[in-house]
């Protein structure tokens, strides 16, 4: 099989694309994690905050607008309480990532909608058009 035709799925914990690959091939369906540190860590209570919030935060905007994953660590690290939201950025990329797997989002980078597993640098998300 050429590369563009393997079949692929997000990851359940940071949403970058996983590529079927042959050692797979019994138990594809039940892949579910990229990495060993995905599967280790899996989708924690923080997580799923993440992710209602970047989803509040787009609901209470108008529908042509974005957020920026920092507004969503931001209000997350004041409900749960961390001492720096810095440290909830990557998990709010995770966030947005699976929500643009799931149909809900879409990550645009200088005003263009942008692949969520290859992007770097500043990101915004919105609803899909």
């Amino acid at each position: 099989m050429a590369r563009p035709d393997l079949p692929t799925k997000p990851c359940a914990r940071c949403g970058r694309t996983i590529t079927w690959r042959k050692a797979w091939e019994r138990d594809w369906p039940s892949v579910r994690w990229c990495s060993a540190g995905c599967r280790s860590r899996g989708v924690t209570d923080v997580d799923r905050q993440l992710e209602a919030s970047l989803e509040s935060l787009l609901d209470a905007r108008a529908r042509s607008s974005s957020v920026c994953p920092s507004e969503a660590a931001r209000a997350v690290s004041k409900a749960v309480g961390a001492d720096d939201w810095n440290e909830l950025m990557e998990p709010a990329r995770n966030a947005a990532r699976r929500l643009v797997a799931a149909g809900r989002a879409e990550i645009t980078q200088g005003g263009q909608v942008i692949e969520p597993s290859k992007f770097k640098g500043p990101i915004r998300v919105r609803r899909p058009r």
